[in-house]
């Protein structure tokens, strides 16, 4: 049928004009093209597709009915050329983003809505999960980009850094202090405390289980939480010495709501960033990159 792709667009186009000369004005081909078209096309499929008359040309029983067909195929191709410019126009897209609850309501947001204020016309799907499973997403192409601290494999994903975060423990000072009655000047938080862990599912969880392994710290007594929001919460309130991200709580510690108990070795920091596949981008992917690039020399910028 390849073949016939332009033989079938003049037909249209004749079959809708009524008249030869008509046709060829808005195809800007000659009158004998057409009519050499027009033939080759009849003697493919083996009859007559139009009738002459004193006013042009008229389709034939057979011809209406290809007409019929052929036209709606056309309709639907412009269709899809309108919604295709118009997409290039309002730069209307599809982005789906995987982020953990902390990361998408402590960094994400901030990009989300200068992105919104720059490209309205998008549509934003987020999958709020954890980093594990955002990254498991990823591989399998079902979301377009994730941000996630960056993966030690990162297999076939590129890496887009956006800020450095550092762990620590901290406590109510209350906590701390009823802490040092009980036990005495100098405890081992680690042994006499209760130390609060997320849950093992989590990112931060082995990255923080990694720490205590290869400094040969044992927890006595954990309590564990599923999310770094009831963490935070916890240590306010005085429930026991929740590892945090510091960034998260960087105002507690400025206003002493919450202190940080100093460690012999400081855990590593981590590098939170935009993970995503390089090869097949779409269009809206690009831009958010690129929004988000543009975003962070801002930021880091007004920090100086």
């Amino acid at each position: 049928m390849e073949q016939h792709l332009s033989q079938y667009k003049i037909f249209y186009e004749v079959a809708r004009c009524g008249n030869i000369s008509r046709a060829a004005r808005e195809l800007y081909i000659s009158q004998p093209a057409i009519s050499k078209a027009i033939s080759k096309l009849e003697e493919s499929l083996g009859t007559k597709l139009f009738s002459r008359n004193s006013r042009g040309v008229q389709l034939t029983r057979e011809g209406a009915v290809l007409f019929q067909h052929i036209s709606s195929a056309f309709e639907s191709i412009s269709k899809g050329e309108k919604e295709l410019k118009r997409i290039h126009d309002f730069h209307i897209g599809h982005l789906t983003i995987g982020v953990s609850n902390t990361l998408c309501k402590y960094v994400l947001l901030p990009y989300l809505k200068g992105f919104i204020e720059k490209y309205p016309h998008v549509n934003i799907s987020i999958e709020s999960q954890s980093t594990i499973h955002t990254l498991e997403m990823l591989e399998a192409k079902k979301i377009d980009i994730g941000l996630v601290a960056e993966p030690r494999m990162r297999r076939s994903l590129s890496f887009s850094p956006v800020m450095e975060i550092s762990d620590g423990f901290v406590c109510a000072p209350s906590y701390m202090e009823n802490l040092l009655l009980r036990e005495g000047e100098n405890p081992d938080i680690f042994k006499t405390g209760n130390i609060m862990l997320l849950d093992r599912s989590n990112m931060s969880r082995k990255h923080v289980d990694s720490y205590l392994a290869d400094n040969q710290i044992e927890v006595n007594q954990l309590l564990v939480a599923t999310d770094m929001e009831l963490l935070i919460e916890f240590s306010r309130i005085g429930l026991g010495i929740g590892c945090v991200i510091k960034d998260l709580v960087a105002d507690d510690l400025k206003n002493g709501t919450l202190m940080e108990i100093p460690l012999d070795v400081p855990i590593p920091k981590r590098v939170i960033g935009f993970a995503y596949h390089s090869q097949d981008m779409t269009d809206t992917l690009k831009e958010f990159l690129a929004f988000s690039r543009e975003f962070q020399k801002e930021q880091d910028a007004a920090s100086e």
